[in-house]
């Protein structure tokens, strides 16, 4: 996949490297035998010389055959086949490092395995003619002479894997920060080893997977249980041919979803699961780096570029529950389309969106899909993410392959249109070991859906929020570059020179970011004249008039008829001048709150009540949002939706 997006693939060789033949490794002790003897002297009779080639040739011979008997029992898989079951106790204590008989605690699974499920699954793909070999990856020894007993007719191969280094965290593969730039370093994963090739064809890799709840246990962000299924995935996708190729888990907990996905899955009995992947999906995956301790993306060279079906490929984000991110959504639309994109504009929205509302984001270009919310069974009665979970219809977006996720509070600056050749779930890092959900791609499927709905209930979001829960079922994700969701967000501590650097992106000609993430106070909630986050000290870190001034822009280019979305209500007129008085008696040293208000929506009314200065002297603590006593009438659209311009 990397190749398609343009990248150069010295990073994926470096992950990926073929062991080399015994021709290159002789040439490499040749090379550094030459460099360490010419340091010194070195003496050789007539005599001896002659005295050593005679015996040159039988040693030759005699090493030969003790090193390729070595490297036989050594290196070749454990073969069953239904006439011969072998024992291999000493081999077992010879190697314990690998995958089949080892001992290393973080990849046992201690969970019975019910051999009746299993023989209902295997019944599905055993007994076709082209059938002819099972892989074994972490059994033990009792498992390895069941699995020859309840499948007697077809070979079995042990399969090797080497564990994962001890100091290979989660945190180590899943970093909160990578040097994107390579200032100072290039971002490096730890490596995971690969499977040794099995010798002969298989059409079945089985994997006991370990599943550690309970007890301070993270089984969702476990190497062992990460590791075991990249090394199925990458052997599966490195078999050739026209021959089908089965994967198949036992485990107590769902395999990670985004790398064999439920589309895929051909029967699922009690702790069993099977797939069929598509191969050539599954080689672009396996190439990606195993977590995000790299990026997915170049940061740097040429532009882009991705020719996917179109058809099959839209923008999407979702309104619920309140009205006052139309705005947003109708700039977000008008920026995508800016940017040269000619994708499906899709918006989910509830049956609290008016229709007045809904008439805009179809003049936007959105199309409009009316969906039931989904709450938040952990949330509190009217809590802000009471509804959030109404973000998993997305997935039932089925009409679609690929969905380029967006919040309604952010612009496109440059065309991203190249994400969609992105796997799901391709994002930008957030805190600790997660990705921020605010721009993501994802592929729908009714599955996936239902597998979101049934955990609801047992899993915790970290935040509260779908952001936090999604992190939880997608551990395994792909890291892009900040610039594709660059956050509206002044960290304190920031020195001058890092925020003069943000603030010189926010507001760079061409754009160098690709999107800009608008946090605090939305644009279009404050006056235009600067950017009122200014007018609070616990919003300030959020704050900028270089990117104020940049989503008013966008809104300019807006048809007229649809600027009157943004339009101003009169309590969130006196909710911003009741703000600016507050900063006014704090004397806040950035001095915003002395600009003179110029903002032609100021005396522009759309409620019954217009008298807005006259709010201030019976204000409360009511939220503005609240005030529901005028809805427009849906006006005339008479302007061709911006996906037809």
């Amino acid at each position: 996949m990397r190749g398609t997006m343009g990248s150069a693939p010295h990073a994926i060789e470096a992950r990926h490297r073929p062991l080399a033949s015994i021709e290159e490794l002789c040439k490499r002790r040749l090379t550094r035998s030459k460099a360490k003897d010419a340091e010194k002297p070195f003496h050789l009779t007539i005599q001896d010389k002659s005295s050593r080639c005679k015996f040159s040739f039988l040693k030759l011979i005699l090493l030969i055959t003790i090193s390729g008997t070595f490297v036989t029992l050594f290196y070749s898989p454990q073969v069953y086949s239904s006439n011969h079951l072998s024992s291999s106790d000493s081999r077992s204590n010879f190697v314990n490092r690998w995958i089949w008989g080892g001992s290393d605690p973080r990849y046992i699974s201690n969970m019975d395995i019910d051999w009746e499920d299993i023989v209902k699954i295997s019944e599905k793909v055993i007994g076709k003619d082209e059938f002819q070999g099972i892989g074994l990856l972490n059994f033990n020894k009792s498992e390895i002479e069941k699995w020859e007993e309840v499948i007697p007719e077809v070979t079995k191969v042990v399969l090797q894997l080497e564990y994962a280094a001890r100091n290979v965290t989660w945190e180590s593969l899943y970093p909160e920060w990578i040097d994107e730039e390579e200032e100072t370093e290039v971002p490096v994963c730890p490596s995971l080893p690969s499977l040794r090739p099995p010798g002969i064809r298989l059409n079945l890799i089985a994997v006991k997977l370990p599943c550690r709840k309970g007890n301070g246990g993270n089984w969702s962000r476990d190497v062992a249980r990460l590791h075991l299924q990249l090394a199925a995935a990458a052997l599966a996708a490195s078999f050739k041919g026209n021959y089908p190729v089965y994967v198949l888990f036992i485990t107590n907990c769902f395999p990670i979803p985004n790398l064999f996905t439920c589309k895929e899955l051909v029967a699922h009995e009690g702790n069993v699961w099977l797939y069929r992947p598509n191969l050539s999906v599954l080689r672009e995956k396996v190439q990606l780096p195993p977590g995000s301790c790299e990026l997915a993306l170049p940061m740097r060279g040429k532009e882009l570029v991705y020719r996917g079906n179109i058809e099959r490929e839209a923008y999407a984000t979702i309104l619920h529950s309140a009205h006052v991110y139309v705005c947003g959504a109708i700039a977000a639309a008008q920026s995508i389309r800016m940017s040269g994109s000619t994708r499906d504009l899709v918006i989910l929205v509830d049956e609290t969106i008016s229709g007045y509302h809904r008439s805009g984001l179809e003049a936007a270009g959105w199309k409009v899909r009316t969906i039931q919310r989904i709450r938040n069974p952990k949330a509190e009665k009217d809590a802000y993410n009471e509804w959030n979970y109404s973000k998993f219809r997305l997935w039932q977006l089925t009409d679609y392959d690929k969905i380029i996720f967006i919040d309604a509070d952010l612009l496109i600056l440059r065309n991203i249109d190249f994400l969609f050749g992105m796997p799901e779930i391709t994002a930008t890092g957030n805190d600790a070991t997660l990705f921020n959900s605010g721009v993501m791609v994802l592929e729908p499927s009714n599955c996936t859906f239902r597998l979101l709905m049934d955990h609801i209930n047992e899993i915790e979001s970290y935040n509260g929020g779908d952001q936090g829960y999604l992190n939880e079922i997608f551990t395994w994700w792909h890291r892009i570059p900040r610039h594709m969701n660059f956050l509206k967000h002044f960290w304190i501590g920031d020195e001058e020179e890092k925020k003069q650097m943000k603030t010189m992106l926010f507001g760079a000609e061409p754009p160098i970011l690709y999107v800009l993430h608008y946090l605090g106070l939305k644009p279009w909630l404050c006056f235009r004249d600067y950017d009122c986050n200014w007018n609070s000290d616990i919003f300030h870190e959020f704050a900028s008039d270089v990117a104020h001034a940049r989503w008013w822009k966008v809104h300019d280019a807006m048809p007229e008829v649809l600027q009157q979305f943004c339009l101003l209500k009169s309590k969130q007129k006196a909710q911003l001048e009741w703000d600016r008085r507050e900063a006014e008696k704090a004397n806040y040293t950035d001095g915003h709150w002395r600009i003179k208000v110029k903002d032609w929506r100021l005396n522009k009314c759309i409620d019954n009540l217009c008298s807005w200065k006259s709010m201030l002297r019976h204000w409360g603590e009511t939220n503005w949002t609240d005030d529901e006593s005028y809805n427009p009438t849906p006006p005339v659209i008479t302007t061709a939706p911006l996906s037809a311009l």
